[in-house]
């Protein structure tokens, strides 16, 4: 996780995060926790609280914008994983709560 992930978590608080339900650990090879998604379609799963308004993944701990962490990073799900810091979608969600582009 880079130092401007630390103190900012505006992805985490901005986006759905779906994946393929065979990530969670109701597959023996998965690793997100189940119990902490919700069932989206009879392939997917999303990270609690980021299916609703305001969005905040149940995973994010700390305070967005000043320091932030995940609960579960080394089991994260692909999404998290593929998420690119600095990238336009990234730096979109950094201006919804005020802050630089990286």
């Amino acid at each position: 996780m880079s130092d401007h992930c630390q103190s900012c978590g505006a992805c985490c608080a901005s986006f759905r995060v779906s994946f393929y339900w065979a990530e969670t650990d109701a597959h023996p090879l998965g690793t997100v926790p189940a119990a902490m998604t919700k069932k989206v379609n009879e392939t997917y799963v999303c990270m609690q609280g980021t299916e609703i308004k305001p969005v905040r993944c149940v995973a994010l701990q700390g305070q967005v914008g000043q320091s932030v962490g995940c609960s579960i990073y080394a089991l994260r799900s692909s999404t998290c994983r593929e998420f690119e810091a600095g990238s336009v979608v990234c730096n979109d969600a950094r201006a919804k709560i005020g802050l630089a582009a990286i």
